[in-house]
C-alpha cells in the first residue's frame, strides 16, 4: 500500500494522541529506528499541545517524503493553526521562555528533536511549524 499525506484535526487532547501515533507508525513504516520515530511522535505531542493551548484548533500533516532518492527517507511534519501568533519567535524559541503555565520546552525542545525545524508566525493570523525526521542510514 503506497504511503500517503495524513491530517489530523487538533482541538483536543485525544487529537494529539491520534497525530503522535500517526507520526509514529509512519516513522516506522518508512524504516525509522524505533528511537527516531518515538522522536518524531515526541515532536508531534510538542507543537499539538502548543496547538490545543494557545490557539485552541489547527491541524497536523504528516507525509512521507522523498528527498531526491527514489524512496520516502524522512518524515515530514506541518502544524499549523490560525491563532493569535507568535510575537516573538526568537525568544518563543528559547528553553524556558513560556507564555503559559509550561516549562517552555515545547517549540525549542520540538526543534532539537528534529533534523530540521522551521517556524513562521504573525500575530492575528497564526503559527505554522515545518519538521523533518530523515532515516537513519
Amino acid at each position: 500500500m503506497p504511503l500517503g499525506r495524513i491530517r489530523i484535526v487538533i482541538s483536543t487532547d485525544a487529537d494529539i494522541v491520534v497525530a503522535r501515533r500517526s507520526g509514529r507508525e509512519l516513522a516506522d513504516q518508512i524504516g525509522c529506528s524505533h528511537t527516531d520515530a518515538t522522536l518524531v511522535a515526541t515532536a508531534i505531542s510538542e507543537v499539538a499541545r502548543n496547538i490545543v493551548t494557545h490557539a485552541g484548533r489547527g491541524e497536523i500533516i504528516i507525509s512521507p517524503v522523498d528527498e531526491g532518492t527514489g524512496e520516502h527517507t524522512a518524515v515530514e511534519v506541518v502544524a499549523r493553526d490560525e491563532g493569535p501568533g507568535i510575537p516573538d519567535v526568537e525568544r518563543a524559541m528559547e528553553d524556558g521562555y513560556s507564555t503559559g503555565r509550561g516549562l517552555g520546552l515545547g517549540l525549542p525542545g520540538a526543534r532539537r528533536l528534529m533534523d530540521t525545524f522551521e517556524i513562521t508566525s504573525e500575530v492575528g493570523v497564526g503559527t505554522t511549524v515545518v519538521m523533518r525526521k530523515r532515516r537513519s542510514t
